[in-house]
């Protein structure tokens, strides 16, 4: 899976300062991209939306009549929910279909959508990596308090951040799916058994990465990459792209997905 996003370099040629780089610190507050930076570093990222044929997305109206589409994280729970609504309201189910658009595409739909009664995007987690999410925060004495996960490690005295070698540029993962992470976590550890100890894993909110990229200006948010779920890829590979539209002539309303 790994493969078709980023090339790994060896383990052993980045220690000594470029596997353990500290030059985003321990925290993401102060750090953002441009606009077209932004839309670079969620391009790659497949997720999953209900949708007609025109790419406008199935809208739930919820209280004071807002508006919300949801999109789903792993395309085995945008199924879940389609059958679902196969069952429930086949007459609408048969008006939608799950297609893959990418998460930059939907970052610029909800762009669009800035006037007060404009459509809301309900980013729908994984439940297996919320799961996941819990048991990393509850280790470390915190909680989750929603949103979609996502994990990234660090390590060494100062606690930068684990990277990956691309195009010789240090770069920063952030998996949607702990367990490919574990897999870059448990490698680093053999080949730095001393360093083993003060690996530790971090839960980032999906949600909170897209806001601070939109906040400011630095360079150093540009070595971010986020890693979508091996789930996401393989279907994304089988499905044709499509772009989600501006909410008009929306397809019959249906409940939200439940988070």
């Amino acid at each position: 899976m790994m493969k078709s996003f980023v090339r790994w370099t060896a383990i052993g040629s980045l220690v000594g300062g470029a596997l353990l780089t500290s030059f985003l610190g321990t925290g993401l507050k102060a750090l953002a991209l441009p606009e077209d930076q932004v839309v670079k570093t969620l391009q790659t990222v497949p997720v999953f939306a209900i949708a007609d044929d025109k790419g406008i997305p199935l809208v739930a109206v919820g209280q004071d009549n807002k508006k919300v589409a949801g999109i789903f994280i792993s395309q085995q729970d945008a199924q879940n929910f389609y059958q679902k609504l196969q069952k429930d309201q086949p007459d609408v189910a048969s008006k939608v279909k799950i297609q893959t658009v990418s998460l930059a595409q939907v970052y610029k739909l909800q762009n669009t959508q800035k006037q007060p009664d404009g459509l809301m995007i309900s980013y729908v987690p994984s439940p297996a990596e919320v799961e996941g999410a819990k048991q990393v925060l509850t280790a470390s004495g915190e909680e989750y308090k929603g949103g979609v996960p996502l994990f990234v490690a660090k390590a060494g005295k100062e606690g930068g951040y684990l990277t990956i070698n691309q195009n010789n540029q240090e770069i920063i993962p952030f998996f949607f799916e702990k367990s490919v992470l574990n897999e870059m976590v448990e490698r680093f550890k053999k080949e730095k058994p001393d360093l083993a100890s003060t690996v530790k894993i971090d839960v980032v909110p999906l949600e909170s990465v897209i806001a601070t990229l939109q906040q400011s200006n630095d360079e150093a948010l540009t070595r971010i990459m986020l890693v979508p779920s091996e789930e996401a890829i393989r279907f994304a590979r089988q499905s044709a792209p499509s772009t989600p539209q501006p909410a008009q002539n929306r397809p019959t309303t249906q409940p939200s997905p439940k988070k």
